[in-house]
């Protein structure tokens, strides 16, 4: 927050890496979950992760203004990102900015029941 303070919002995901004390594993691990909006990368505002951005982009091009869900996922699978992350990928940017928790259904916690089972004279 200090560094935040004393330097105004962050531009782009990386700026990130400039907060004393963030290391390179705590930006990897964080990254995917912070959004920068209205910043100099639009990709900054998803859920897609930094490490990501080609496949993402390789996506958008793909689709040259088609519905991303018109593509086949499986033609984008490579090396480094397998066919379940190019899925997530794709539905993010289907619906960017969407917030997964706000909108999967809820859970509902069990009932417990306030009756105890009495036992039956012996």
């Amino acid at each position: 927050m200090a560094y935040r303070n004393e330097n105004g919002p962050f531009a782009k995901r990386a700026d990130l890496k400039k907060v004393p004390r963030l290391g390179a594993k705590a930006f990897e691990q964080c990254a995917g979950f912070l959004r920068i909006t209205g910043g100099a990368e639009p990709l900054d505002a998803s859920s897609v992760h930094p490490e990501a951005y080609s496949v993402a982009r390789k996506i958008v091009a793909a689709a040259r203004g088609a519905a991303v869900s018109s593509l086949d996922p499986q033609a984008f699978v490579d090396g480094t990102f397998g066919l379940p992350t190019v899925r997530d990928i794709m539905s993010e940017l289907e619906k960017p900015g969407r917030d997964p928790v706000r909108h999967s259904p809820r859970r509902r916690s069990p009932r417990v029941s306030r009756r105890f089972p009495t036992s039956s004279p012996a």
